[in-house]
């Protein structure tokens, strides 16, 4: 998702045509480095806020759901983040994030932020989710979290913060949108993008649910309405995060755009890719499809939604019993080539089966037309994959990671899950051999997310996780792993010559 260079137009042309002289790049492969476990124990386990009466504990000491930025200007210094002591129905008692200075080799926790009651946060909020961090073009450090008050979304909010260089901590965390959840209004599925090509810049974005006159119709209206909204939301700095603009939806029509995500081109053009889950009145199948929205003014106008592809995802398991997981499989990722301005998505789809396999599309005119879905996980017939991770390197190297349960063996009460790495050197003509990153791990380990007790909603160690291009060829994968009925962070870096 990130980059590091803006090309001119001229400068662009003459690096396309030296490419197409060269010879192709190495087909090595990445030099595997050391598995480095960057969370500890929890500093929350005490906390009294967050329960239920449905959920009393939390899941004290696991971290899921994590993300990682690399900064610009200084690629030795990253941060990571990630949900802390996740509850089973959802959220988490805080977010943690960690700081490196040696380039992934070691991570030292930073000071919480004030997101939830938990952290010294509002009271109201008893829990936090969706962690997202992000650089832009001047090394300027965004983290993003959602503090909610509890899984049923009575009070939602999307808050963020940036770094203090002066003190080496968070600054005090902003509200920028927060609703009651009365009448179905709800914030979710947050993500941040630093800008690569301005300075200053950052953009947040989630969906917001709402009827289209915000509420003020009568209540026994809602019950009959076919007019109910999931908007994708947009607020943005131009001052590295001391203010940001009132949240104005992206697209006000009748759509339900899931899992926002904004990636930046090397000519400052804005691209958000969604879900787009239903079109026209409530949840349905008209118009299930993946969607990106462009802007050419740095998120103040947007485009309609444009068809990537149709979205025909199927549910996750774990192939002994059928177990649920709940995992990355629609939420899509974007990364773009600041070269060439190539534009990557991917995400998991059934592609009309029951099973999920990552997929990867690829536009080369700045979003008007797409491959057709390709498959790129290379598992096998009968395996699915998800949770899927793609960035671009800063000489257009893809670079693509996402689990499989290729290793399972059936009946062995091991839930065997390994974590998988490919790149390209040539835009995803081709592909070099798939290498192994982590794993096996047992997914039965992790914790459960529950739509209410005795409902299990699946085996959850997030909806994504991160990966990042450090300098040339040389990437980070920052990704949850399981302990005992719980989860760890684990950084390893991915070494290209």
């Amino acid at each position: 998702m990130r980059a590091t260079r803006r090309l001119t137009a001229a400068a662009a042309v003459v690096v396309l045509i030296l490419f197409s002289l060269a010879p192709a790049a190495s087909a090595a492969p990445f030099s595997v480095g050391a598995d480095v476990l960057v969370s500890g124990p929890s500093a929350l386990t005490s906390c009294p806020f967050g329960g239920s009466a449905d959920f009393a504990a939390a899941y004290d000491n696991t971290e899921v759901e994590p993300q990682v930025a690399v900064n610009p200007v200084n690629p030795a210094e990253m941060i990571g983040a990630s949900q802390q002591d996740r509850w089973p129905d959802g959220g988490a008692r805080g977010l943690t994030s960690w700081i490196s200075h040696n380039g992934g080799a070691s991570w030292t926790k930073l000071p919480d932020v004030p997101w939830s009651a938990c952290q010294g946060g509002p009271v109201r909020f008893g829990r936090v989710t969706d962690p997202w961090v992000s650089y832009d073009k001047a090394g300027n450090a965004y983290f993003l979290g959602q503090p909610i008050d509890s899984a049923a979304l009575g009070q939602s909010a999307v808050s963020v913060t940036s770094l203090d260089r002066s003190t080496g901590t968070w600054r005090p965390p902003q509200i920028i949108q927060e609703d009651p959840g009365d009448r179905g209004v709800f914030n979710d599925k947050i993500s941040i993008t630093g800008d690569p090509t301005r300075a200053g810049y950052a953009y947040a974005t989630w969906i917001r649910g709402d009827y289209p006159n915000n509420g003020k119709q009568n209540p026994i209206a809602d019950l009959h309405s076919f007019a109910y909204r999931g908007q994708p939301m947009f607020s943005r700095t131009t001052d590295a995060g001391l203010t940001w603009s009132t949240p104005v939806p992206m697209r006000n029509s009748n759509t339900y755009m899931q899992g926002n995500q904004i990636a930046v081109g090397p000519d400052g053009t804005l691209y958000d890719v969604a879900a787009n889950l239903f079109t026209g009145g409530t949840f349905n199948d008209n118009g299930v499809y993946m969607a990106v929205m462009t802007s050419r003014d740095a998120g103040l106008h947007w485009s309609a939604p444009a068809k990537i592809a149709p979205i025909r995802f199927a549910q996750l398991f774990v192939p002994d019993d059928n177990f649920p997981i709940r995992a990355g499989d629609y939420i899509p990722d974007i990364a773009v080539d600041m070269t060439s301005g190539a534009i990557y998505v991917v995400w998991a789809d059934g592609l009309g089966t029951a099973l999920n396999k990552v997929v990867l599309v690829r536009s080369t005119d700045g979003g008007r037309h797409w491959s057709s879905p390709a498959v790129v996980a290379t598992g096998g017939a009968g395996v699915q994959s998800y949770n899927h991770a793609i960035d671009v390197s800063d000489t257009g190297t893809v670079t693509l990671t996402y689990w499989d349960d290729r290793n399972n063996v059936p009946g062995d009460g091991v839930a065997t899950t390994d974590i998988w790495v490919r790149h390209s050197h040539n835009g995803t003509l081709s592909w070099e051999p798939e290498q192994h990153l982590h794993g096996p791990f047992d997914h039965y380990r992790a914790p459960v997310s529950y739509f209410a007790p005795g409902d299990p909603r699946g085996l959850f160690l997030g909806d994504y996780s991160g990966l990042e291009t450090i300098s040339g060829n040389n990437t980070i994968a920052f990704f949850p792993s399981t302990i005992a009925d719980g989860a760890d962070v684990h950084a390893v870096r991915l070494n290209h010559a």
